[in-house]
């Protein structure tokens, strides 16, 4: 559904991980991916955008860090630095969650991150990867009908 915007390019998407859930009540396990998009959007318009397909889609939002059908963050834009009671950005968790690394590191390792001042190649160093962070999909998943 992002591809098929006519304001958003999907540049790149990684494989499809397969991971435990952080936080939040007793549930199974999510699905993470990461795409390098191409936009003129701004960044609250591209969110408008994510959150118009969470809702298309089915999203409800009834509880933090719970069960949900899917779940589109901006992790960063342009190395923008925004701080709203809307977008966030780099999104604040970013550089402590493996399931984020991970695939972003499969489509960008040299992304540098404004803000947390690294690279995402630098943020995974000298860390253990996670046993929670699972290939679930090779790269090409999406377009797999």
């Amino acid at each position: 559904m992002i591809s098929d915007q006519e304001d958003i390019k999907v540049q790149s998407v990684s494989p499809l991980y397969e991971t435990a859930p952080l936080g939040g009540p007793k549930q199974g396990p999510f699905l993470n991916a990461c795409a390098l998009l191409e936009t003129a959007l701004l960044p609250e318009e591209l969110l408008e955008k994510m959150q118009e397909i969470e809702n298309a889609l089915g999203r409800v939002r009834e509880e933090r860090w719970g069960p949900r059908l899917i779940d589109l963050d901006i992790l960063t834009y342009e190395g923008s630095l925004i701080n709203t009671p809307t977008l966030e950005l780099p999104h604040p968790r970013l550089a402590e969650r493996d399931f984020v690394l991970i695939p972003l590191f499969d489509i960008a390792p040299e992304l540098f991150i404004s803000g947390i001042n690294k690279t995402v190649h630098t943020m995974l160093l000298n860390r253990d990867p996670s046993p929670d962070v699972k290939l679930y999909m090779p790269s090409g998943w999406h377009e797999q009908s």
